[in-house]
């Protein structure tokens, strides 16, 4: 026999499959505690921890980009004193604390900006080397922390210059909400810099103040064993193909006091592509995002239910599996022994009809050849029920799968749709929403900046020309500016008159008019996209401006951020903008809902736009959305755009959503354990028995021309085997007997 076909396999297989999903059922459905931290929380504060990261990653790579641009630009020009280039730099970019020029050779500082810095702790000797350049960190006397980022200023015939700028370790635009503290954590488990958590000198009570003494505990025990686990490689913490943030970040948890229990996340700098570092992630540093968040009153568990749900599906199991063999199996099995027997020539004893509409069709028919074989004696033949009357009793085989098809689905169909449903009543964490707030806040500030950085590097290129300047050195000028910053799709010198002096990148969308704009970042939409448009005046040129277009894949690829669900920017008018995932350009939002809440985020509280978030629930499907409009200063605020995002509480690891995630998954098991099983019996049995019995009664009724092959080598291909032997037999007597010169004998009076 096949070891795939026949009987037996099917139903082996479909009991092996039914048992291993009880045991799946009874598992996984009573190992699903209700903790009193969900995973949802936690994996919350992990995003936020990725936000933190993206965002520091971002602002300390654009700091070392801007430098080295702006040296860069210093350099091919004409010679320019010290104090005029950090003149010029800190007109332009207010990002760094204290910047200076020093003389390589000598080390005499020629000029210096801002606060002091630690020049002692540049080895000038190894500038030459590969890596010299590299930014590094420093600690200053008060136990602070910066990092010195440095560029060449090289002109001919003057000495080789250093143009060091210091930064703080700050995170830029991070919403942190209230009760929420961040740290930058070095490689060793050291905590640079902090931000959520009060300084020593702020008047606090004693209960305050034991709060912050706990919370700064508690933050450098996370620090510490974030720096730990951050040292694995991204690959070995994450499956593969799973996406999201490219470097490595989880969550932890900590002590508990007052109902509360401290959660964290954490991620270490890495870059915009997985295995691609930057100046940043040399560093090797780590975000740690810490909140106090409220537990559960109790916890809860389903073991009952997924006990029950698998006794269920064992006696449904059991019953079916002994339809199946005592319908389907023993019949064929005895029809099988029954064509032996006659093959072999014993033909004394009746065939056995047994149970089942095919088995008993073909077992007559054995018993119609067995008189024809033993030629003609009507005493054995009238042992064998008619074909037409067994037909009428007996249930058919495909009714038999039907039955059991009916039995599966009456377990399967409840667990999809009845059992374990989620419902209006699921308790979706305040945590949550507050999250969902913050972190659309911080990528709200995070586009802002974006397109300020943008208008600041127009700003820096347009400091470098004057009345003089070639349309040849203004087009050398944007050419580099263009390869060094992919954010812009076009850039171009426009005259008073709307005229174009020099041009890099590809062919401005927006239209000229008669000059440039005077708005520093604005929003063209007479095209088939958005076009975002940033001017910088050039000096002593009057109504002369370098202006630069912003690709829109550069603002949408800032929108891909994991756990935000959809996210998409608006203008005043509540058009799209930008999105991260597919759009049309400047349609509408398409719910009623947060075009409320966007129009309500916009609203003046005080003097400024505040962003919010809530909790939709419609229907059992609840819906957790934010909107966050621009605010503070910059080039970007005359926007007036807003950033909205929202996602379906079914996606989040919430107990109810789990629990009735994994009922369906069992019903789904089970209809496609039930499909396979029950199908491979329709292909391989059913089929092929209703075919033979089709054919053992055609032969039994006079047909002997026709040859019967068999389809597998099984049973039913046993059984089919024997009935072409008995047909040769029956042909060997006809013959026999045309040679004797007997007359025919055939019962049915056919030869």
């Amino acid at each position: 026999m096949s070891l795939l076909g026949g009987i037996r396999p099917p139903i082996t297989v479909l009991s092996v499959l039914l048992l291993a999903l009880a045991g799946f059922t009874a598992f996984s459905l009573g190992t699903l505690h209700e903790d009193r931290l969900p995973q949802a929380v936690l994996t919350s504060q992990q995003h936020f921890a990725e936000d933190g990261a993206i965002a520091l990653r971002a602002s300390l790579d654009e700091s070392v980009t801007d430098l080295n641009r702006a040296a860069s630009l210093f350099s091919t020009g004409a010679t320019v004193a010290p104090d005029a280039v950090l003149d010029r730099i800190g007109s332009v970019y207010q990002k760094w604390r204290g910047t200076a020029v020093v003389e390589i050779a000598s080390g005499r500082l020629l000029a210096a900006r801002g606060e002091n810095l630690p020049l002692t702790a540049v080895d000038r000797s190894g500038l030459s080397r590969e890596g010299g350049l590299a930014p590094r960190m420093v600690t200053l006397a008060n136990g602070e922390t910066r990092l010195l980022t440095l560029s060449l200023l090289d002109w001919k015939d003057q000495p080789q210059q250093l143009l060091v700028a210091s930064s703080s370790l700050r995170f830029p635009g991070i919403s942190l909400g209230n009760f929420r503290s961040i740290a930058v954590v070095g490689a060793d488990g050291t905590v640079l810099s902090t931000d959520g958590i009060p300084e020593p000198e702020m008047v606090l009570t004693d209960l305050q103040r034991a709060d912050v003494k706990r919370d700064t505990k508690q933050l450098a025990s996370f620090s510490r064993t974030a720096a730990r686990k951050a040292r694995a490689h991204p690959l070995t913490v994450k499956e593969p193909g799973s996406g999201g943030f490219p470097g490595v970040s989880g969550s932890l948890t900590g002590g508990q006091w007052g109902g509360e229990r401290a959660a964290a996340g954490y991620a270490r700098l890495a870059g915009p592509e997985p295995g691609v570092g930057t100046h940043a992630t040399s560093l090797e540093l780590t975000v740690v995002a810490m909140v106090n968040v409220a537990q559960n009153p109790a916890r809860t568990s389903d073991a009952f239910a997924g006990l029950a749900l698998a006794a269920a599906l064992l006696l449904v199991g059991a019953l079916v599996v002994a339809l199946l063999v005592a319908t389907v199996q023993r019949p064929l099995i005895s029809l099988f022994l029954e064509s032996r027997r006659l093959t072999r020539g014993d033909l004394t004893r009746p065939v056995t009809v047994p149970r089942g509409a095919e088995a008993a069709r073909i077992a007559a028919a054995l018993e119609r050849l067995r008189g024809h074989l033993m030629d003609g004696r009507t005493a054995d033949r009238a042992t064998a029920a008619p074909p037409a009357r067994a037909r009428r009793r007996r249930t058919g085989a495909r009714t038999l799968l039907a039955v059991c098809a009916v039995l599966l689905l009456a377990w399967c169909a409840p667990l999809g749709l009845l059992v374990n449903r989620a419902g209006d009543d699921v308790v979706v964490p305040q945590q949550l929403v507050n999250d969902q707030r913050e972190r659309t806040d911080t990528l709200n500030d995070r586009i802002r900046r974006a397109l300020n950085e943008g208008q600041a590097d127009l700003l820096s290129v347009a400091s470098l020309m004057d009345k003089d300047t070639s349309p040849q050195h203004m087009a050398t000028v944007l050419e580099r500016t263009a390869q060094e910053h992919l954010r812009y799709g076009s850039l171009y010198v426009l005259d008073p008159d709307g005229k174009a002096l020099a041009q890099a990148g590809g062919h401005p969308r927006a239209p000229f008019g008669k000059g440039p704009r005077k708005e520093p970042v604005t929003l063209y939409d007479g095209a088939k996209e958005p076009v975002i448009v940033a001017t910088a005046e050039i000096p002593g040129r009057e109504g002369a401006a370098v202006v630069g277009e912003f690709r829109i894949d550069f603002l949408n690829s800032l929108l891909k951020r994991p756990g935000l669900g959809e996210i998409r920017v608006v203008d005043a008018k509540h058009r799209v903008i930008g999105s991260n995932s597919g759009y049309r350009a400047f349609e509408k939002l398409d719910d009623e809902r947060l075009d409320a809440l966007v129009t309500g985020s916009a609203l003046k509280v005080g003097m400024s736009p505040r962003p919010g978030s809530i909790l939709y629930r419609s229907g059992g499907d609840h819906v957790i959305a934010a909107a966050a409009p621009f605010v503070g200063g910059g080039a970007a605020k005359p926007l007036d755009w807003t950033v909205v995002s929202w996602q379906s509480a079914k996606g989040l690891a919430i107990h109810e959503y789990s629990l009735q995630n994994r009922t369906v998954l069992a019903g789904l098991l089970g209809l496609a354990v039930g499909a396979a099983c029950l199908g491979w019996l329709q292909v391989v049995v059913v089929a092929p028995l209703r075919e033979l019995a089709r054919r053992a009664e055609a032969l039994a009724g006079g047909d002997r021309r026709t040859v019967l092959y068999p389809r597998h080598h099984d049973e039913v291909g046993a059984v089919t085997r024997s009935l072409e032997i008995i047909r040769q037999q029956l042909q060997l007597q006809q013959h026999q007997r045309k040679q004797a010169g007997g007359a025919p004998s055939d019962p049915a009076g056919r030869n």
